[in-house]
């Protein structure tokens, strides 16, 4: 049997102010042409189809179209799942009648859901579609509340899907979470605000290939049978090295799995480009691909007026510049990439900053317990 494994599309996301949805449509488009070229028994999306939990208008009329494609002119059978971004609610509408039409969505955790039944010529395969969710949300689908992290969470869902699997048949499943060992990127959003989000790649034993989403690097997490696909596109600078793909995964009839990465080719690059302002403008000449979208770092060590308006005569797609000779140790200056730092810890300094005392140790439990709070509406709402 034949599958696509595909996640992490972050359909509306917008970088540096940026909307990436004519990016995502085009790459989109060619991923439908390795569909039809490549003709799996089934796709797999692997969860954060949007990039927040109330997608733009524009991302969901693109997921519609696209899904159109390859459901009803391709009849390709296509599993989707929730991730830590994707409304879940509004991700599974219409997942009853979606479901006859070769679309199986899960959007809520339902311990209860019945696996996908798929056939070849060596038997039956059965994907179990695993929706992400939180510990408190899957404490009361299985009202269990020994269920106290992530690694519990997903272990009581796996259990239930062991419980629902067909004998004799060969067994998949499509997840969304981070496993020990895994290479993460500044783009995701971390699973857990306290503690850990992460779970040891023991859940999954006994299960013949694991479809995970949410480390947006192409990888396997433990052995072979466990892969991350990647996402849909390069997310920030720091995916600058990675080579974007899709996972063409052939199972034999004893479930025994060969992955080919497949690249994606997007309509721009996301790279960076070092050197000093007037090199770089002279430069952009003779470069192919100056339309990309570009982090300059500058070696300049003089004044500079307006780097970035004479950059984008050169670059039309720059969208950031960094001069790290010039950055300076100040107390008032952050360790790292503010887009990195966790917000309660961002409130911390601030709070150390302004007062002059370290935030207490209730009040920061008491933070932690807030921004838990508000993400936890953001995805539910």
């Amino acid at each position: 049997m034949r599958f696509l494994h595909t996640a992490d599309w972050h359909l509306g996301r917008v970088y540096h102010g940026v909307s990436l949805l004519e990016d995502q449509a085009h790459v989109l488009q060619g991923f439908i042409r390795l569909a039809a070229d490549t003709r799996p028994d089934a796709i797999l999306i692997a969860g954060d189809i949007y990039d927040r939990s109330v997608p733009p208008a524009d991302a969901v009329r693109l997921l519609d179209l696209v899904l159109t494609e390859l459901v009803l002119e391709l009849k390709i059978p296509v599993v989707m799942i929730a991730g830590n971004h994707d409304g879940p609610d509004r991700l599974g509408f219409g997942s009853e009648l979606l479901t006859r039409a070769g679309l199986t969505v899960r959007g809520p955790v339902d311990v209860d859901a019945p696996p996908l039944v798929l056939h070849d010529a060596h038997g039956g395969v059965a994907i179990h579609a695993l929706p992400y969710g939180e510990p408190a949300v899957v404490r009361g689908a299985c009202g269990d509340e020994a269920i106290a992290d992530h690694h519990a969470a997903l272990a009581a869902q796996l259990q239930a899907a062991r419980a629902r699997q067909p004998a004799g048949m060969r067994a998949v499943v499509v997840a969304h979470a981070f496993v020990l060992g895994g290479s993460a990127s500044e783009s995701e959003r971390p699973l857990s605000v306290g503690g850990s989000g992460a779970v040891g790649a023991d859940v999954f034993d006994g299960f013949d290939y694991v479809a995970l989403g949410h480390l947006h690097r192409p990888q396997q997490a433990g052995n072979e049978r466990i892969q991350y696909s990647g996402s849909l596109l390069k997310y920030s600078f720091a995916e600058a090295d990675h080579v974007k793909s899709v996972n063409l995964v052939d199972m034999d009839a004893q479930g025994r799995c060969a992955v080919q990465r497949i690249p994606l080719l997007p309509r721009r690059d996301l790279r960076i480009v070092e050197g000093e302002l007037d090199a770089l403008i002279a430069a952009a000449a003779s470069d192919p691909a100056r339309d990309d979208y570009l982090l300059a770092r500058l070696t300049d060590r003089g004044a500079l007026l307006d780097a970035m308006g004479k950059l984008r005569t050169a670059y039309p797609n720059a969208l950031a510049i960094e001069r790290p000779d010039m950055v300076g140790d100040g107390p008032g200056r952050a360790a790292a990439d503010h887009r990195r730092i966790r917000m309660q810890d961002l409130f911390a300094s601030f709070h150390e900053e302004t007062t002059g005392l370290a935030l207490e140790a209730e009040a920061s439990a008491a933070l932690e317990r807030i921004i838990d709070g508000l993400e936890h509406e953001e995805r539910h709402a």
